[in-house]
């Protein structure tokens, strides 16, 4: 350590700069990591830096999209690119407790050992990562970081190494928060958008039709006969037919609609600058989708049908959210007295119906 009057020398001087300006990527590429609030664009701009800071092979991005289930979602990188792979991982539930001890980047071969070779770890092989690195909840591990070793099978400088780790760590947290904001904005059931959010989003299209000269639209959607499925089959196949249906839901609307589980059977979707012609084209879709698809259960369950109700609004209606979910309701209710399986349109002389 150098005293009071020694000056430092050259080499000293070249490290501290060094050390700087790695500081400084690093707080530049955290920032921008950070300043994005999609998953996929949090992902993309982490490889895109990673790659550029440290050459690497691949990487591979496991997580959890839904709260109450096992699914995995992977997405694999070389490069800068997203790739296909035959690469499937059934569970990261075997690595909850590991991780839970230790919760630091690990090295594949130290993870491979220290859980006795398990099976799941052993799932991990094709792909042979050199690190692994948990993305932790308050709840549990959300999903997990496998890096790839440095192309042309360079090793890691011990500067590079601990310039990846810090800058993994932030990347792991930036998804963290993502998924935990997402999570609590999503019924844990079935993935889709809760009813609060719903609400506080069709408060806003509100305010933007009336700054604004287009139309929107909402649609509610009730589950025919849906208490024989739990009165004859069980709370487990309802559940299983509430899932089923938000799925075909999900697929079938765009990125900027807002699907919702309204509450028990009933589900909302609000489709932003959508006219009553392209609102009644997605209900009709939906509902034709779910009347063709057979749920998986033992016993065979019968045939899941939906009703629908559609309500359009423009800046000519001076409605609240609650005043457009019940001409959405009345049109539904109409449905469900026309025999059920079947879409209507909100008009004027509709009046609301109790089911």
């Amino acid at each position: 350590m150098m005293s009071q009057t020694e000056l430092p020398t050259v080499s000293e001087i070249d490290a501290l700069k060094a050390e700087i300006h790695t500081y400084k990527k690093l707080f530049s590429s955290v920032l921008d990591i950070f300043n994005h609030t999609v998953l996929d664009a949090i992902m993309d701009s982490a490889v895109s830096h990673i790659v550029e800071n440290s050459q690497l092979g691949f990487i591979v991005f496991l997580w959890r999209p839904f709260q109450n289930r096992e699914d995995i979602s992977i997405k694999v990188y070389k490069n800068c690119e997203i790739v296909d792979t035959q690469f499937h991982l059934e569970t990261i539930t075997p690595f909850e407790h590991f991780f839970r001890e230790n919760p630091a980047p690990i090295s594949f071969a130290e993870l491979h050992a220290r859980m006795n070779k398990h099976e799941v770890v052993d799932a991990l092989l094709p792909v042979n990562p050199e690190l692994v690195m948990p993305v932790q909840s308050p709840s549990g591990l959300y999903g997990l970081i496998l890096i790839g070793g440095k192309v042309q099978s360079e090793v890691f400088s011990s500067t590079g190494l601990a310039f990846l780790k810090q800058l993994m760590a932030f990347v792991s947290l930036a998804i963290q928060n993502h998924l935990n904001y997402d999570h609590s904005l999503r019924d844990g059931k079935t993935s889709l958008y809760n009813h609060s959010f719903f609400m506080t989003r069709l408060n806003e299209e509100i305010s933007r039709i009336k700054r604004n000269s287009f139309a929107s639209s909402v649609i509610v959607i009730d589950v025919d006969s849906f208490k024989c499925f739990n009165d004859q089959y069980g709370h487990m196949a309802g559940d299983r037919v509430l899932e089923h249906i938000a799925a075909i839901i999900k697929q079938s609307v765009r990125l900027e609609d807002i699907p919702s589980r309204f509450g028990g059977e009933e589900f909302t979707v609000l489709l932003p600058n959508t006219c009553a012609e392209s609102a009644w084209f997605v209900a009709e879709r939906l509902r034709v989708s779910i009347a063709n698809v057979h749920v998986q259960w033992e016993p065979s369950l019968p045939q899941v049908t939906i009703s629908l109700g559609i309500f359009t609004f423009d800046e000519s209606y001076d409605l609240t959210a609650g005043e457009i979910i019940s001409r959405a309701d009345s049109a539904l209710y109409e449905s469900k007295r026309q025999g059920k399986n079947c879409t209507t349109m909100w008009k004027p002389g509709l009046q609301f119906q109790q089911n």
